[in-house]
């Protein structure tokens, strides 16, 4: 089996995209909205299953770790403690021959326009990349609010009541999932530069002499999910340790992952220290500070942070799972033909299990089958087409398992389980098949 290679991975993975329902662009009948993405049955099902990954990994199977679910518009000077409105932006140049608009720390020579080799470049200007919206039946700066930027700031804010609310005492984590927005001037890379994202952050609050460690292990919590659970090959990921930190940063790392375009970052951690407490401590004149009784003093919990984008992740898995070789096929004059397949892991395939009979006067058999699995698995049934095609269409979709249901059914009371990565196929019996794929659905 061969896996793609080159430049045109990524359009064969966003053909695929849409051609199966899995992502493409919104509001695609009015010629689209740059930057924003919507994702179709099962583009929702893969992320949510990530997503759910993560919660599970991060939240549930921890005692010291809480969730929260905020909302995407906060007060205005949320974003001023931050930093947001007056340092989060790029520094942009416009070329003024053919008109295009460039980050300047993404080109190689910001007097020359990488599009059409002019010099006639305008001075470098800063742009915020908050998008701004207003609140009330009122559109004037009063009104004013922004979408937030990231996840992480409502964590900050929401710190003493979740700890209270929560009992918890240092160290301890608070986690969020969410819309994210940022106003990116150039989107690209498909869903990897959007304007609208989601986050998932979680935020550690601890003692200043236990956050390296903290970082320390975080880090190899975060890294182990990637290669334990979604099963990148290391080979895929790296760590790139940041050597000019954050004005808010005592260390940082991203991991990245090798896409089809290069190196790209899909999580952040962070050791952030006590900047972002003290902000908000600042700005709203709260007391912020924690009251350590095992050592009776009162300090700023220092944050050591991670910070992933689901989209970017997704991204990650249909690139790597993106595969093509050559299968037997009954089209005419041919004996082989392309086969197309989204080697997915099983924990976050979209279907998890189809059920397909081999005719469809074999459906009640089949359905019955299908019933069953259901309850345990994201399962489909399918009794359209020849039971190739049928096949074929699982192997573009991700599906690890096919069971088909066919005339010895009735007799063996067994069906054929077929492998999509490799095509080799079993004969399980029916009282037998839930245990079978409960070994292999991990």
């Amino acid at each position: 089996m061969s896996n793609v290679r080159g430049n045109d991975t990524l359009a064969k993975v966003v053909a695929l995209c849409k051609r199966r329902g899995f992502v493409f662009q919104s509001s695609e009948i009015y010629d689209g909205i740059n930057g924003f993405w919507d994702y179709g049955p099962y583009g929702v099902t893969l992320r949510r299953s990530v997503e759910q990954l993560w919660w599970k990994h991060m939240v549930e199977d921890r005692d010291n770790v809480v969730g929260l679910d905020s909302t995407i518009i906060c007060n205005p000077r949320v974003w001023k403690a931050s930093g947001h409105l007056d340092q989060f932006s790029d520094l942009m140049t416009d070329c003024l021959d053919c008109r295009r608009r460039f980050r300047v720390d993404q080109m190689e020579d910001p007097g020359t326009c990488p599009e059409c080799g002019s010099k006639q470049m305008t001075e470098p200007r800063e742009f915020n990349l908050m998008m701004k919206t207003f609140v009330g039946p009122v559109f004037d700066e009063e009104h004013a609010a922004y979408l937030r930027a990231e996840t992480c700031q409502p964590i900050f804010v929401d710190f003493d009541q979740v700890r209270i609310a929560s009992r918890q005492k240092l160290p301890f984590g608070i986690a969020q999932t969410g819309k994210a927005f940022r106003n990116e001037i150039n989107p690209r890379f498909f869903t990897f530069r959007s304007r609208e994202f989601v986050q998932m952050e979680m935020e550690f609050f601890c003692r200043a002499d236990e956050a390296m460690a903290w970082y320390d292990y975080w880090k190899a919590e975060r890294w182990s999910f990637y290669r334990d659970l979604l099963r990148f090959p290391e080979e895929t990921l790296k760590i790139h340790e940041h050597e000019k930190l954050a004005h808010y940063a005592q260390a940082a790392l991203d991991i990245e992952y090798a896409f089809p375009f290069g190196w790209g970052e899909i999580e952040g951690i962070h050791h952030r220290g006590t900047w972002d407490m003290g902000r908000h401590g600042e700005f709203s004149g709260r007391d912020l500070s924690y009251f350590d009784q095992e050592h009776n003093e009162r300090f700023l919990p220092t944050v050591v942070e991670t910070s992933c984008g689901l989209d970017r992740i997704c991204l990650a898995l249909l690139c790597r799972g993106y595969r093509e070789d050559m299968a037997a096929t009954q089209k005419e004059g041919r004996d082989e033909d392309v086969r197309v397949l989204l080697s997915l892991p099983p924990l976050v395939s979209p279907v998890q299990v189809a059920v397909l009979p081999l005719v469809k006067k074999l459906g009640e058999t089949a359905a019955g089958l299908f019933r069953d699995l259901r309850r345990r698995w994201r399962t489909e049934y399918d009794e359209g087409g020849s039971i190739g095609k049928r096949y074929r269409r699982q192997d573009e979709i991700g599906t690890p398992f096919c069971v088909t249901v066919d005339y010895e059914s009735l007799e063996d009371r067994a069906v054929t389980v077929r492998h999509r990565d490799s095509m080799t196929q079993d004969r399980v019996g029916m009282d037998a098949l839930v245990g079978y794929l409960a070994e292999r659905l991990v």
